[in-house]
């Protein structure tokens, strides 16, 4: 005898119910997916056109330079309060094992790292034929840095002299370079940009050699070397491709 459809299990569902449950619940998500795709078409349906209404596009570009350039100051508080925690923090936890020495190197590591994010993003932006002048940005930087710095400078006892060589330092090794760096940004690659940087320790060396006598150890000539050779190599490289 054939069982009868209606037959309740142990469970109080029947066989039907149970072969019909698993595509009665694929049917039911796809209904929902269509729906929440249905949904979401018709908000952006809407959102386009009423962006694009006489009245409504001023206020859209207010709203864009309000949260682009009008967030820039709140941007540079909160990056500086991060930047001050995440160094007290890892402080601390390099506190517990006896490296804290190793904070200063985490710090300079981070110089290269958002040196390279922003000549990408300069250079990116030359090639779209959208120009970003972040000349600007070498002039903000140096303020926060000065007043970041200048509590640290007081009895301020400096004499004439040293004033006039901090002055030189800094507008001919601080200021002019990184300039030309911000310009030359837009052209070169992120990674020729970084081989260059690494020229400045290598001629600060050079300079404290002849000048002040310093003979650099074997290790920092080899790694010199290391850099004007990757320097060389790259350039090779370049002519060939484009040769």
């Amino acid at each position: 005898m054939t069982p009868d459809p209606k037959t309740v299990n142990e469970n109080g569902r029947s066989p039907v119910r149970w072969l019909t449950d698993p595509f009665a619940a694929m049917g039911r998500k796809a209904i929902n997916w269509v729906n929440n795709l249905g949904a979401s078409t018709i908000f952006v349906s809407l959102a386009v056109l009423k962006i694009f209404r006489p009245k409504q596009l001023m206020k859209v570009l207010e709203q864009l330079w309000l949260i682009g350039a009008g967030s820039v100051p709140i941007i540079i508080l909160v990056g500086l309060f991060t930047g001050m925690v995440l160094g007290l923090q890892s402080y601390h936890a390099l506190v517990k094992f006896g490296s804290q020495g190793a904070l200063g190197t985490l710090v300079a590591l981070c110089v290269p790292v958002a040196g390279a994010a922003n000549w990408t993003i300069t250079q990116n932006a030359h090639d779209q034929g959208q120009d970003v002048d972040l000349v600007p940005a070498v002039l903000v930087g140096a303020v926060i840095s000065t007043l970041l710095t200048f509590p640290l400078a007081f009895p301020f006892q400096a004499s004439a002299h040293d004033v006039g060589l901090l002055a030189m330092l800094g507008a001919g090794q601080l200021a002019i370079p990184c300039v030309l760096s911000v310009l030359c940004a837009r052209i070169l690659k992120a990674p020729e940009m970084s081989l260059l940087a690494l020229l400045e320790v290598i001629f600060g060396i050079l300079l404290a050699w002849v000048g002040a006598n310093e003979v650099p150890t074997q290790a920092v000539l080899a790694g010199g070397a290391l850099v004007i050779g990757a320097l060389l190599v790259n350039e090779i490289i370049g002519w060939r491709q484009r040769a």
